[in-house]
C-alpha cells in the first residue's frame, strides 16, 4: 500500500515525499487490518462447514445455529463496552486482550468435542471480538502519517468489514474440503499469536482517559444489547408473537431506556449523548443498519441457493461470492479519491440504488437459474455497491468526534452493524419462511430478496433526506471545502 500524500481538492499535482515513519506506519495498519480481518472471517467461515460440524458433534437442527448465534450475540452485545474500555484504558491494551481471548477461543473452538463446548468456545471468540473491534478504527487512524494514507486505511478497513464475510466462505469451505471444519477454527491461533507479538512494535498506543467508569450505562448497554439480539435470532423459529421475542425486546427496550437516562446525567458517560444527537451521524448509522441487514441475507440465501439448487459443493460455494470480494476491494482502491470530490451523500446514494438493482435482478432467481445468469451479475453490483458505501458511512459517523471519545463512536458504529445483521436475517428469514414450501428451497426466495431490496430502498431515502446539506452561497471553487474538512475532521477525530 502506498503512503504518498495527495491533495484532496480537484487538480492534485505529484504526490509529496513519504513521511519518515512510513514503512512503521504501513506495517502498524497491515497489523490491525489482519486482526480486524480475523474478527470479521469468524462471522461466517464456519458456515459452510455446519453439516460437518452437526455429523461430527451430533447437535441437531435446532440447536446448529448457535455455532453461529453465540458468536453474533456475545460480539453484537458487548461491543459498546468494549469501545469504552479502550476509550478508558489505552486501545492498544484492550485491542491486545481481546484479541488475546479471541486467540483462545479459537483454539478451544477447535479442540472442542461436545456441542456445548464448541458454542462455549465461540461465545469466548465473540467476547474478544468485541473487545478488540472497537479500537481497531481508532489504532489505524493514529498509525496512520498523514491525511491521504487515513483516507486509504479508511477505505481498507471498509473493504477488509465488508469483504471479509465472503472470504470467510471461501476460506472455510477449502478448509473443510481439504482438511476439518476444526481449522476453521485454529486457523485464528497462528495469525493472533503474530498480531499479538507484531502490535507493540508498530502499532502506538493511545492515551488513556481517566474517569470514572460508568457501570450502570455498561450494564445496561449490555444488557440492552444481548436481549435485542437474541430475541431478533430467535424471531424465525419462535415466532415474531412468541413471549420470547416480545419479552427479550421488552427488556432490551427498557434497558437502552435506562441507558439514555444514565447518560444524560454520568460525568463520564459511556456514550456521549451529543454521539447520537447529530441527523447526520444517525442517518449513516441507519443507513449501515440497513445495508448489512441486506448483505447477510444474500450470505444466508445465496449460499443455500448455491448448494441446494445449483449443486455447488462447499468450496465452490464459497468461490461464488468472489464477484462481491472483487467488487469490494476493487471500489475500495478508489473511494478515498471520490470522497474529497463528489462527498458522502452521493456516494450512499449511488451505492444503495445500485444495491436495490442488484437485490431485484437476484428476487428473479429459481429453479431453473443459472449461476451466471441468477448470480454472478447481482453479486457483482453488491460488491461494488458495498465498498461504495462503507468509507462514506465511516467519515460521516467519526466525523467530528472528540479523540477521546471515538472509541465509543466506532463501538457504536460496529454495534449498529451487528444489530443490522441481526435485525435483516431475523426479517428476510421470516419473509421466506412464510412462502417456503417443504422440501423445496425456492419458495419465498422471490419475496425474501424483495425485502432486501426494500431495506436498501429505505437507505437510499435516509441518504437522501437526512444526510443532504445545506447549498451552498459561495462560488463554486469554495465548494469543495466542506467535503474536505468534513473529512479531515473524520480522520483526525479517529
Amino acid at each position: 500500500m502506498s503512503l504518498t500524500t495527495t491533495t484532496p481538492t480537484r487538480g492534485a499535482g505529484r504526490p509529496s515525499e513519504l513521511p519518515p515513519n512510513a514503512g512503521r506506519a504501513a506495517a502498524g495498519i497491515a497489523i490491525v487490518l489482519v486482526a480486524q480481518l480475523m474478527i470479521v472471517l469468524d462471522a461466517t467461515v464456519v458456515n459452510v462447514a455446519l453439516p460437518r460440524i452437526d455429523a461430527d458433534l451430533d447437535f441437531g437442527p435446532a440447536s446448529l445455529s448457535w455455532v453461529l448465534n453465540a458468536y453474533t450475540l456475545a460480539f453484537g452485545g458487548l461491543l459498546l463496552l468494549g469501545g469504552r474500555l479502550g476509550d478508558v484504558f489505552g486501545r492498544l491494551r484492550v485491542f491486545e486482550i481481546g484479541l488475546a481471548t479471541f486467540t483462545i477461543g479459537s483454539a478451544l473452538g477447535g479442540l472442542a468435542q461436545t456441542p456445548g463446548q464448541l458454542v462455549a468456545a465461540r461465545t469466548l471468540q465473540g467476547v474478544g471480538a468485541a473487545l478488540a473491534a472497537p479500537s481497531v478504527l481508532a489504532l489505524l487512524t493514529t498509525s496512520a502519517p498523514d491525511e491521504a494514507a487515513r483516507n486509504r486505511a479508511l477505505a481498507l478497513f471498509g473493504a477488509v468489514s465488508s469483504g471479509g464475510a465472503s472470504i470467510g466462505l471461501i476460506l472455510g469451505g477449502l478448509l473443510t474440503d481439504v482438511g476439518s471444519w476444526r481449522w476453521t477454527l485454529f486457523i485464528n491461533v497462528p495469525l493472533g499469536i503474530a498480531v499479538l507479538l507484531l502490535a507493540r512494535r508498530f502499532v502506538t498506543e493511545t492515551a488513556r482517559r481517566p474517569g470514572r467508569f460508568d457501570l450502570v450505562g455498561a450494564a445496561s448497554a449490555t444488557v440492552g444489547a444481548v436481549s435485542i439480539v437474541w430475541a431478533l435470532i430467535g424471531a424465525p423459529d419462535h415466532g415474531w408473537a412468541s413471549a420470547q421475542t416480545i419479552g427479550g425486546i421488552v427488556l432490551g427496550v427498557a434497558a437502552l431506556l435506562l441507558l439514555a437516562r444514565t447518560e444524560t446525567r454520568h460525568p463520564h458517560p459511556m456514550i456521549q449523548p451529543h454521539l447520537v444527537k447529530n441527523r447526520r451521524r444517525v442517518a449513516a448509522l441507519a443507513v449501515m443498519a440497513l445495508v448489512i441487514g441486506a448483505n447477510l441475507s444474500m450470505f444466508f440465501l445465496v449460499v443455500q441457493y448455491v448448494q441446494r439448487v445449483l449443486g455447488f459443493g462447499p468450496l465452490a460455494s464459497g468461490f461464488a461470492f468472489l464477484p462481491f470480494s472483487l467488487g469490494i476491494f476493487g471500489m475500495s482502491r478508489i473511494t478515498p479519491w471520490l470522497i474529497g470530490r463528489v462527498g458522502p451523500q452521493a456516494m450512499l446514494m449511488t451505492g444503495t440504488a445500485a444495491m436495490t438493482v442488484g437485490y431485484a435482478w437476484l428476487s428473479t432467481a429459481g429453479a431453473d437459474g443459472s449461476y451466471w445468469g441468477s448470480v454472478f451479475g447481482p453479486m457483482l453490483i453488491a460488491g461494488l455497491s458495498t465498498g461504495l458505501v462503507f468509507m462514506p458511512i465511516s467519515v460521516t459517523v467519526l466525523g467530528g468526534v472528540e479523540p477521546e471519545h471515538a472509541g465509543s463512536a466506532s463501538g457504536l458504529l460496529q454495534t449498529t452493524q451487528q444489530l443490522g445483521s441481526a435485525v435483516g436475517v431475523a426479517v428476510i428469514v421470516s419473509v421466506y419462511a412464510a412462502g417456503a414450501v417443504p422440501g423445496q428451497f425456492v419458495p419465498g426466495l422471490q419475496a425474501a430478496f424483495l425485502t432486501s431490496a426494500g431495506f436498501t430502498a429505505l437507505a437510499l431515502l435516509v441518504a437522501g433526506l437526512a444526510l443532504r446539506t445545506r447549498k451552498a452561497t459561495v462560488p463554486e471553487p469554495a465548494r469543495v471545502e466542506p467535503v474536505r474538512a468534513d473529512l479531515t475532521e473524520a480522520v483526525e477525530a479517529a
